[in-house]
C-alpha cells in the first residue's frame, strides 16, 4: 500500500484518543507516513454507539473507529463499513488466521470480516486464597460440583461472609459462560432462532440462578465494578470477572497482593468455555481516504503495537492474536494474565453476530434478573425471554 502523494487526514473516533500510548503510536505513525495526519475524535465509551449512529445517519462518519467488537456486525448490516477482505489479502501484517476464533466471530458478518480485532479479555475466576485456606479448600474449583460445594462451604450469612457474588443487572452476561459450558448457545448456528431455551441452557440457568443463595443480597442490584469492594473486603470469596479485575485489584488494593489469585472457570459437560469481550478497528464506507485509513489500521495491528497497547501497559487487556497470546513475552511481562490468555482458546463471542441480538439480550437479562430475585424459576425466565426474542427475530 503506497503512501498518499499529498497530505491527507484520517479521522479516528474512539474513547481512547487521550491515552498516552495511543498518542505515542499516532506520533510514530506520522513519522513513518509524513503525508498522513491522525485526527482524534473522542466520545465517552458509553455514548460512542449513539454518537456514531447519529454521524452515520448524517453522512459525517469518521474514517476509522475503535468500537466494541460486538457492535461490528450491527454497523456492517447497515452498510456503514468497508469490507476489509481486499486490504487483508494484500497485507504482510494482518493475518486473519492468527486471530483468536471468538474475536473473528465478533467482527464477521455474512461470512466477511468487517473489523480488525484489537484488544480483549476473557472471563475467569478470581478467588480469595486466604478465605479458601480458612475453609480448608486446597485450590480453585475445577468442576461445577466443586464450585457449588466450595460456594456453600465459604458461605456464612450470619457473619456476612459469602462464597460467590452475582449481579442481577448483568445477569445475562455472566450467565453465558455456564450456558456454553453446558453445551448450550444463545442463538442457533445460522443466527436465525433463539437457542437459550434448550435443555442444556435450562440446566445451566438452574445452576446459575441457584448460586444466588451463596451471594450477598445487598450486591444483587449492583454491578461487577462496584462489586469489587465486597471481594476486596473478603466478604465474598469467589468472583467471576474479566481480566480487567486483575489490574483493578493491583491498583486499588495493593495490600491484598498474595491474598487472591485467578484461575480458569470450572469446566462443564462441554468442557472449558468462557466469554470474550473486546474492541475492534473498523473503516466506515463514507471515507474518502480509504488507503490512508487502512495504513493506520494496519500500523495499529503490528504485533509490537498490539503488545504495547495491551499487556505491556498498566492495564490488563489481552492481545487478540494467537501468536502473542502463546508467546513467552506475555507470561513474563504480566504473569497474572496467563490464566486469562490460556482461556482464550475456550473463548466464545458472547454477543452473537446478529444485529437484532442486543435487543434480545436486554430481555434475557431482565428475565434472568427476576429469577435471581426469586420472582420466577430459571426455566420460566428462559421461556419468557425466548418467546419475546423470537418475536424480535420474526420482524423482518
Amino acid at each position: 500500500m503506497k503512501d498518499p502523494a499529498s497530505p491527507q487526514t484520517v479521522t479516528f473516533f474512539s474513547w481512547v484518543g487521550n491515552e498516552p500510548q495511543m498518542k505515542k503510536m499516532a506520533d510514530e505513525f506520522h513519522k513513518q507516513h509524513p503525508n498522513i495526519t491522525i485526527k482524534f475524535e473522542n466520545a465517552p465509551a458509553e455514548q460512542a454507539q449513539q454518537v456514531l449512529s447519529t454521524r452515520i445517519a448524517g453522512n459525517t462518519a469518521p474514517d476509522v473507529a475503535y468500537i466494541n467488537a460486538s457492535d461490528t456486525s450491527d454497523y456492517a448490516a447497515r452498510g456503514a463499513l468497508v469490507d476489509l477482505g481486499n486490504y487483508m489479502g494484500r497485507s504482510e501484517v494482518v493475518k486473519p488466521d492468527d486471530y483468536v476464533e471468538g474475536f473473528k466471530t465478533f467482527v464477521t458478518w455474512n461470512g466477511t470480516m468487517w473489523g480488525l480485532p484489537f484488544d480483549g479479555e476473557t472471563t475467569g475466576l478470581f478467588y480469595r486464597t486466604d478465605r479458601f485456606k480458612e475453609a480448608g479448600i486446597d485450590g480453585p474449583p475445577k468442576t461445577w460440583d466443586e464450585f457449588k460445594a466450595d460456594a456453600e462451604k465459604l458461605t456464612d450469612a450470619a457473619k456476612g461472609r459469602y462464597g460467590f457474588e452475582m449481579f442481577a443487572s448483568e445477569a445475562a452476561y455472566y450467565f453465558y459462560p455456564w450456558l456454553y459450558q453446558a453445551g448450550g448457545d444463545a442463538l442457533t448456528d445460522d443466527g436465525k432462532d433463539v437457542a437459550f431455551d434448550s435443555a442444556a441452557a435450562k440446566t445451566a440457568a438452574a445452576f446459575y440462578v441457584d448460586l444466588a443463595k451463596y451471594s450477598p443480597k445487598d450486591y444483587l442490584n449492583s454491578n461487577s465494578y462496584d462489586g469489587r469492594v465486597a471481594f476486596a473486603k473478603g466478604d465474598v470469596a469467589m468472583y467471576v470477572a474479566g481480566a480487567w479485575f486483575a489490574g483493578t485489584l493491583a491498583d486499588e488494593y495493593p495490600k491484598l497482593t498474595g491474598k487472591w489469585a485467578a484461575a480458569p472457570l470450572p469446566d462443564g459437560t462441554a468442557g472449558c468455555k468462557t466469554t470474550l469481550a473486546g474492541d475492534s478497528l473498523v473503516m466506515f464506507s463514507q471515507t474518502k481516504v480509504s488507503d490512508a485509513a487502512w495504513l493506520w489500521m494496519e500500523f495499529l495491528s503490528q504485533p509490537d503495537n498490539l503488545a504495547n497497547w495491551t499487556y505491556k501497559t498498566e492495564g490488563t487487556l489481552l492481545p487478540p492474536t494467537k501468536s502473542l497470546l502463546n508467546g513467552d513475552d506475555l507470561a513474563k511481562e504480566k504473569p497474572i494474565l496467563k490464566p486469562f490468555a490460556d482461556l482464550m482458546a475456550c473463548g466464545v463471542a458472547s454477543t452473537v453476530a446478529n444485529p437484532k441480538y442486543p435487543r434480545i439480550e436486554t430481555i434475557l437479562n431482565e428475565e434472568l434478573s427476576k429469577a435471581i430475585y426469586g420472582d420466577q424459576t430459571a426455566a420460566e425466565a428462559l421461556d419468557s425471554a425466548a418467546q419475546q426474542g423470537r418475536a424480535i427475530l420474526a420482524r423482518g
